[in-house]
Formats: C-alpha cells, structure tokens, sequence
C-alpha cells in the first residue's frame, strides 16, 4: 500500500512537472520547481488530516492508556532501529551500527520485543539513518521537493529512499504478514500522528506561510541529516550582499561648519 502510495506520486510528479516547471509566471524557488503540485496536494493531505487523520489519532490517544502508548511507539521505534542499523553500514559507520544493533539486541531481549526502551536508559544513542540519507552520503543530490499523499513532506531523493526502506530494509518486509502488514503500518502511522496533535495548530498561527515554513524546515532538516548535523556552510560573497564601505561613505552628508 505505502509503496503503491510512493510510486504513484512520483509518477504523477512527472507527468507535471511540464505544468509546473516549465512556466516562467510559476517559478519561485529553485528547490521546489513542482510547487503548484505541492501546494495541492499540501491542501488535499491538510483536509485529510482534518477530516480523518487527526480525529482517529485523538481517539487513539484517548482510549489508549499512556504505557501501551509508549510501548508501542518503542515497538516500531525498535524496528527502525534495524533499518538504521543497515544504512550506516551502508554509510560504512560502523560504530553508529554497532550502536543501532546494540539497541535492537537489548530492547528486543531485555525491552520484550521492543516494548520497553531499556537501550535509552543504557545511554545507546537513537540514530534513526535511512536510505535517503544513504544516497546523501554517497552524493546524490536531494532533487526537488515533493509532496507525497498522505506522507507529506518529501524530495525525489528521499522518495526513493523510502520505498527502498520499506521494500528492502524494513524488517516487516520479511515477515508472513500479508495483508497484517497493512495492519502495522497504519498501526505505526497513527500512533506518530497521536505524538504530534497540537503541533500543525501552533504551525498554522506561527508562519505566514505555513507552506514554506514547513518545505524550508523540511529541507534545512534533511540536509542536517546527511552531514549528521555539520553541513558545509554556504558560499558567501561580502561584496555581494553587503555595500562596500566607499558606498556608506558616499550617503554621509558633510557636516557644515
């Protein structure tokens, strides 16, 4: 299902990417070139979160006592740990791997499949790599945004990165789950949805344009991951952005006398 989600997006973003980047009236930022696409479908995934997503994540949280809550946010946060654990060996981290294992071995042991975070409480660091930032590692380039139904804020780059997850990393993937796998998916899906209710309320009376705000944040973030929080830092001209000093001096009136 999620993969059907991702790869019908990606095609739908070709097939306009024509009527979306190729009108100079449309463009604006050079990162979003599909903005028009995005905007929508920003819109269709607020209304779907409004009328649907949001309603089912507050009933969740409130029938759901607050350890099983917990235990089962630690549940899938256990999963992605082994999915983390295989992109920084691919990134050849070995001791952020080691990290990863280390917490999947104790929590999936000690934590009761991953119910309890007991790795946390042994000071084993939470990495949480996936194959976007694998492909960041190795230089390919973060694309254009893109927007994806339901999932929301994304790029070329990551999309691709997700379905490799999902298909290749993720251990649910190797399960007789069948249909079950669904299951746990939205299972997953809702219960992050249930850890962010009120955010989107203070992001929409925060930003001007909420749009942007999340697409700048979105990307800022991303980059921060690939780098592990040290980015290169940009080029920057002095004499681009600022008045030489001969131009100041040139304003300042003489004084009389």
């Amino acid at each position: 299902m999620v993969k059907g989600i991702v790869l019908l997006t990606v095609t739908v973003a070709f097939l306009l990417l024509s009527g979306c980047a190729s009108t100079p009236s449309d463009y604006r930022d050079p990162r979003d070139p599909f903005e028009s696409f995005n905007r929508a479908m920003t819109r269709f995934n607020d209304d779907f979160d409004r009328d649907i997503f949001k309603p089912v994540a507050q009933t969740y949280k409130s029938v759901t006592p607050t350890p099983v809550n917990r235990g089962i946010t630690n549940f899938f946060g256990n999963l992605a740990d082994v999915t983390s654990a295989a992109n920084n060996l691919l990134q050849f981290k070995l001791i952020r791997a080691g990290s990863d294992v280390g917490r999947v071995v104790v929590n999936t042991t000690l934590g009761v499949l991953g119910f309890m975070d007991v790795a946390s409480n042994l000071n084993l660091e939470i990495y949480r790599e996936d194959f976007g930032q694998t492909l960041g590692y190795w230089g390919v380039g973060n694309g254009p945004y893109l927007v994806l139904p339901f999932l929301g804020p994304n790029s070329i780059r990551d999309t691709a990165g997700l379905w490799v997850d999902w298909t290749y990393l993720d251990p649910l993937a190797y399960l007789e789950l069948g249909k079950w796998r669904y299951a746990f998916t939205a299972v997953n899906l809702v219960d992050k949805r249930a850890d962010l209710l009120g955010i989107k309320d203070i992001l929409a009376e925060a930003a001007l344009d909420p749009y942007e705000f999340t697409r700048d944040a979105y990307l800022q973030k991303r980059l921060n991951a690939v780098y592990d929080g040290n980015p290169p830092e940009e080029d920057f001209d002095f004499e681009d952005d600022f008045l030489e000093e001969e131009d100041f001096e040139d304003d300042v009136p003489e004084e009389s006398g």
